[in-house]
């Protein structure tokens, strides 16, 4: 129970930013409407805003607009037949049905649909607003338009999450290619399929990373107080699409070593190469913070790319280690584009074949 308490108070405390942008949210929003518009009970105006920032790790200001205008498109729907039917049981059952074909006419995501029904139900439900049709509507409008100016003016910083996703993914990229080696030492004793099974489970990782970058530079392009991150992040953007190939990369050398192994052979050529690479990848999750050591990364990848010629490095090495070797090269390469060389100039430091 105290492990329990310690990590719920370690996630309110995370939240606070959020919760701090949502209470700002909802009285701007309720402000405007009720005192700006005269609106008497401008719930649609609160819900619209909670409902479009959230707690979402995914907060960039399209998801909040699409948020935004699924919620007012059910609001909308629901009062034209309230409009022209009334309010009961059956318009409620209409309301639903004509807001989710509409909604899923629109969007693919399953959640706009739902989120735009909710609203429906609620609008269809409550007693008809005394400031006459499409009340809600506009109360609707100006939710979702204080959601993306608060986005923009109290913003959630992202990108600290993305930093801290990207951390993540590259320790456990780093430990992968280390079990690897420690394998490849073992022999006979190797288990070359518990580090592919380790490799399999990386896409999530990669994933929440693409989530939080994605939305760290979609607020800090409207934030004015965000905005001198931008060439950080996209830098990151850069090291997130390299990492990403190379992950998959991996998983294919890893596959390949995982045949290889079954004579039961130490493979130490392999081990030394992808202990550099460890090197390598150790050092790029440095260069997150200091951009300066990436000539340094370069430096360790070049090291293992000269010697990815099966024919030079491995002369007697069998058609399943040359595979290996093969393999290799685009995983090596990746990561060079992930230090920012272009696709052209990482493909120059493999050697010709």
């Amino acid at each position: 129970m105290r492990v329990t308490s310690r990590t719920g108070f370690r996630r309110s405390v995370g939240s606070a930013p959020a919760i701090l942008q949502l209470v700002i949210a909802v009285v701007a929003a309720y402000s405007v409407s009720h005192y700006g518009l005269a609106h008497a009970a401008p719930i649609t105006a609160v819900t619209v805003t909670l409902s479009s920032l959230g707690f979402a790790r995914d907060a960039r200001p399209i998801r909040v607009l699409e948020t935004a205008l699924g919620v007012t498109l059910g609001i909308t729907l629901s009062e034209l037949i309230l409009l022209g039917f009334g309010q009961g049981l059956w318009q409620l059952g209409l309301s639903l049905v004509v807001t989710l074909f509409v909604a899923r006419f629109i969007s693919p995501q399953p959640g706009f649909a739902i989120v735009a029904a909710v609203q429906s139900a609620l609008v269809a439900m409550l007693p008809i607003a005394p400031g006459g049709p499409f009340t809600r509507t506009i109360d609707g409008l100006v939710g979702g338009a204080i959601a993306l100016i608060v986005t923009a003016l109290v913003p959630r910083d992202a990108s600290k999450v993305a930093l801290k996703d990207a951390r993540r993914v590259l320790r456990t990229f780093s430990r992968i290619v280390d079990d690897l080696v420690i394998e490849l030492r073992r022999g006979p004793d190797s288990d070359i399929g518990q580090v592919l099974d380790e490799a399999r489970s990386t896409q999530p990782l990669m994933d929440q990373w693409r989530t939080s970058l994605d939305s760290a530079i979609g607020i800090a392009s409207i934030s004015p107080w965000l905005r001198r991150r931008l060439p950080e992040l996209h830098r990151q953007r850069r090291l997130l699409t390299g990492v990403d190939l190379a992950v998959r990369d991996l998983r294919v050398v890893t596959r390949r070593l995982s045949v290889v192994m079954r004579d039961g052979a130490p493979r130490h050529e392999f081990a030394d190469l992808l202990s550099v690479l460890v090197s390598a990848v150790n050092l790029l999750e440095q260069s997150l913070d200091d951009a300066m050591v990436l000539p340094l990364v370069r430096q360790n990848l070049i090291l293992v790319a000269v010697k990815l010629n099966p024919d030079e490095t491995f002369p007697d090495g069998t058609l399943q280690e040359d595979s290996v070797v093969m393999d290799l090269r685009p995983l090596v390469m990746d990561l060079l584009t992930a230090t920012g060389l272009t696709s052209a100039q990482a493909q120059a430091a493999l050697p010709t074949l």
